[in-house]
């Protein structure tokens, strides 16, 4: 039940964050900063596909993915279009990593240590949603602030 659970947040959650980058009128916007706002919500979407690709797609689904943090937030200018497309794979990738996972999978310990001390599997599987949320949020608010038609 669980892991259904999560694969539905997951999924409506990643394909909101879909729609807050299509969302821009301006695709330039997506990369400006202002003021107080020191992440633009396209390095934002980078730092979320990373940390999903990074925590789901390397360890748990053994995909190869090797993570370039600092590029997260340092690279500009990408296309909306490839936003979208990463964002469309990382749907897939955690959509089928959680498709493999069982009940028992997430009582285990997670593979890494990452807050300096073991968690379980579930506990980090919802730490990162809440993660994905709190960037979301974001985004909204940076988009409804910046995006000005």
């Amino acid at each position: 039940m669980i892991i259904e659970s999560l694969r539905s947040l997951y999924n409506r959650d990643l394909n909101k964050l879909k729609t807050e980058i299509e969302s821009y009128q301006n695709e330039d916007v997506i990369w400006k900063t202002d003021k107080n706002i020191s992440n633009s919500a396209g390095n934002l979407c980078l730092h979320l596909v990373g940390n999903l690709n990074t925590y789901f797609g390397a360890e748990l689904g053994k995909t190869g993915y090797i993570r370039h943090r600092e590029l997260e937030f340092s690279l500009k200018d990408i296309p909306r279009a490839e936003l979208i497309e990463k964002i469309s794979a990382t749907i897939i990738m955690v959509d089928d990593v959680l498709s493999q996972l069982t009940s028992e999978d997430l009582e285990k310990e997670y593979p890494l240590i990452i807050f300096e001390e073991k968690m379980t599997t579930g506990y980090f599987l919802i730490h990162l949603i809440t993660h994905l949320d709190y960037h979301l949020g974001q985004i909204n608010y940076h988009r409804r602030l910046l995006d000005i038609y």
